[in-house]
């Protein structure tokens, strides 16, 4: 079986700790290793459907270029580069003037994060320093987008036309921090210990 690597998307389900000190890895970072393991194990990934992530697939390219448009950023393709290293894979929506760009596409008005001071979810803060490790960067910004809602067969269309861009768009700006990438790499190796030892996955 390939090493394991950790995906940027999921580097935060490395970031807790056991509750006890003589466990390996927390609860969570074992969840994440097993289902990693049945992937691999089946040929299959695990296909996750609600409407919540069909929304934020059918409208990725959209919110993109409204997030260009309403940053007032220069002309720039979403990035399609893949990139790894010995402990992690990642690919970032965007890489403008040497700064990374991810895109959220928020489900609607009720989940738009308009008066968070502090990027609202800790998973995206360790997607974003994995990404720049990956690209050797220093700056990344997490861009929540406020799109349409399309209508679908149990509910109608949401739109937001009315509504001035200060209100539909968001950014959190993210620090590269060394300390953060070494921690996840110890993970990292940690995981691989598990996996060999208590799953018997080699």
């Amino acid at each position: 079986m390939e090493q394991f690597k950790c995906r940027a998307s999921s580097s935060g389900k490395l970031s807790t700790n056991p509750k006890k000190k003589e466990d390996l890895l927390a609860k969570t970072t074992i969840s994440y290793l097993q289902e990693w393991a049945k992937e691999r194990i089946y040929g299959y990934r695990k296909q996750l459907d609600n409407k919540y992530i069909n929304k934020g697939l059918f409208m990725e390219d959209a919110a993109i270029e409204k997030a260009i448009e309403w940053l007032d950023l220069p002309f720039v393709l979403k990035n399609t580069e893949r990139r790894e290293d010995e402990y992690f894979t990642g690919e970032p929506d965007m890489i403008c003037n040497g700064v990374i760009y991810d895109i959220k596409n928020s489900y609607d008005w009720t989940t738009f994060p308009l008066f968070d001071s502090e990027l609202p979810t800790d998973d995206y803060y360790y997607q974003m320093q994995v990404y720049m490790h990956l690209f050797e960067l220093k700056k990344a910004f997490v861009v929540y987008v406020l799109m349409n809602t399309p209508e679908t067969k149990f509910e109608p269309e949401i739109t937001y036309d009315h509504v001035g861009k200060e209100y539909r768009i968001k950014k959190f700006e993210v620090d590269y921090d060394e300390n953060v990438i070494e921690m996840l790499q110890e993970k990292v190796l940690k995981c691989r210990e598990y996996l060999t030892t208590k799953m018997n996955i080699k």
